[in-house]
């Protein structure tokens, strides 16, 4: 395993993160019926790999996600040997207060947080999204009394539109606030806007990446057609992967030069858009979300993989930029 300062600060962490989405998703997802019992094996196997970055939130499946990983990974491993990054804000109720980045909600998201997580500090502590409501100076605000509480060791942000990051940047700066070290977006070779503003941002400011969704939800793993079936039940169930357009005609060219990579260098095309990804400016640890075993050890083989320009050139002429969202 490769490991990776994030972004301008002296945490290390691994070059593969691995992703809670599915702890705790029984009885939510079919194809990815994980409980405790289930989630035990990815823990154990990622921590053999040299995996020590792991990522969860709140929302994940009610608290669920944030529990599983409390009542096993913790165990697991010495605590000090371990980066633990969970997010703030998504609903956690039906209340007033009980979503947001309002400083009550943080402060008792926080302490929901450590209770679920079994331990007294969070490494990474991410803002989900914003509520656009909160003055971002009371968010900055109660971020950095978390980190100097002790309770919070480094802070990020995931996504929000660039031009919001760097007022987020710039409040810490002019406050002498804890700054955030990282950038969790949506990113990989078929999803590439935030290449526009965000990530120049980022680089120049010293945030290191950290894209969730970077196989595309499966798309990129090149086992998809045409007409939007799939050969996995998740391919076949992704109503989100078909309501965002994710099944154009450029996007399976993508696809398909990935493959035509994969197949030269007899690796997996999972493995090749990986390799794409490591090859970016401000790249550190790409969230990879799994439900089979084997794809951990997909993961890590690509971590030392480099693709050749013409490879990556390949890779990126088919692509058609999407509009970009609202601000």
């Amino acid at each position: 395993m490769r490991y990776v300062n994030l972004g301008r600060s002296g945490l290390k962490v691994s070059a593969v993160c691995l992703g809670g989405n599915s702890w705790g998703a029984a009885g939510r997802r079919t194809w990815a019926p994980f409980g405790e019992a289930e989630s035990r094996p990815f823990f154990k196997k990622a921590l053999d790999l040299g995996i020590n970055f792991f990522d969860t939130a709140d929302a994940y499946n009610a608290g669920e996600s944030e529990t599983i990983m409390g009542n096993t990974l913790v165990g697991y491993a010495r605590r000090e040997e371990l980066v633990i990054a969970t997010k703030v804000s998504l609903a956690m109720g039906d209340k007033p207060n009980d979503a947001g980045v309002g400083r009550k909600h943080l402060m008792a998201g926080l302490d929901a947080s450590l209770k679920r997580l079994r331990t007294d500090y969070i490494d990474l502590y991410i803002i989900h999204r914003l509520d656009g409501v909160t003055p971002l100076e009371e968010t900055m605000s109660a971020l950095n009394d978390m980190v100097r509480a002790g309770k919070v060791r480094y802070i990020g942000g995931s996504t929000m539109p660039a031009w919001r990051m760097a007022q987020m940047l710039m409040i810490s700066d002019h406050k002498g606030y804890a700054r955030f070290i990282s950038m969790q977006n949506l990113y990989n070779a078929v999803q590439r806007e935030e290449e526009r503003e965000m990530h120049p941002l980022c680089v120049e400011q010293g945030v290191g990446l950290t894209p969730y969704s970077p196989l595309a939800r499966g798309f990129l793993a090149a086992n998809r057609t045409q007409g939007g079936v799939g050969a996995t039940e998740r391919a076949r169930e992704d109503t989100i992967a078909q309501k965002n357009d994710l099944f154009r005609p450029a996007d399976f060219k993508v696809a398909d030069a990935l493959a035509k990579i994969a197949q030269a260098r007899g690796i997996k095309p999972t493995q090749a858009a990986l390799a794409w990804l490591y090859a970016k400016p401000g790249m550190a640890s790409p969230v990879i979300g799994t439900t089979q075993l084997h794809y951990l050890d997909d993961a890590a083989g690509a971590v030392d993989l480099k693709l050749t320009p013409e490879e990556c050139k390949s890779v990126e002429e088919p692509y058609q930029w999407r509009a970009m969202g609202p601000g």
